[in-house]
């Protein structure tokens, strides 16, 4: 077996570990629904293409070192918080204006590119200190620091982290274009889910801003 695949417990018990963040509700499954509502299932694929994007990013930082001296750096950490925060209070914008990209029952406005959906769904993952906190603290848990073939393992339990994920959001993206379909004639209730996705991503906006980076 390759030196950079870990040890089978090491994957079975990552691969649960990661089940369990993938089911777990955050601002990248909420944009994941929004998009998929307003725009159609190939949108919220897009999304769900630029998350795996940030993901993937997240690991090599990792791998490399780079995301532990961002966590490490009060000033960096800081500025990480701030971006991301006011991203999600943007999209939470998005979500109650007329026309903003991001409405479920749709007013006014063009429809964006696949390509705009993709990098609304990197933007949210890259900005979102959370996720580079968990990158930083909990994947390296699963590889020895004196592990000569440390950064590889950590690329693969990325990949893993990946592959684990995305049955679960094909299955948010098919939910969502669902119950699209089961509302449409309910306009009411599709401004409802507007104004809450506007709460869902304000209220991780505060709780970025209350993230901590390593002491």
């Amino acid at each position: 077996m390759p030196a950079f695949i870990p040890d089978l417990p090491v994957i079975l018990a990552f691969a649960l570990a990661a089940f369990v963040l993938a089911v777990t509700p955050g601002p990248d499954m909420a944009l994941f629904v929004s998009r998929t509502m307003n725009w159609g299932r190939s949108h919220g694929y897009a999304t769900v293409l630029g998350a795996i994007t940030g993901i993937g990013i997240h690991t090599m930082l990792v791998a490399f070192g780079i995301s532990v001296l961002i966590v490490t750096a009060p000033a960096a950490f800081w500025v990480l918080k701030i971006v991301g925060a006011l991203y999600l209070v943007w999209l939470a914008i998005q979500a109650i204006r007329d026309g903003g990209g991001m409405l479920v029952v749709k007013q006014a406005g063009k429809q964006p590119s696949w390509r705009k959906s993709y990098l609304t769904g990197l933007g949210i993952n890259l900005t979102n200190p959370k996720i580079a906190l968990f990158f930083v603290t909990f994947l390296p848990q699963f590889v020895s620091a004196a592990d000569p073939h440390a950064a590889g393992k950590l690329l693969f339990l990325g990949f893993e982290f990946v592959v684990v994920s995305i049955p679960v959001v094909i299955a948010i993206v098919l939910f969502a274009e669902w119950l699209t379909r089961t509302l449409k004639e309910n306009a009411w209730v599709g401004k409802a889910l507007n104004w809450s996705f506007a709460a869902v991503f304000m209220a991780f906006a505060a709780t970025i801003l209350l993230a901590e980076g390593r002491k």
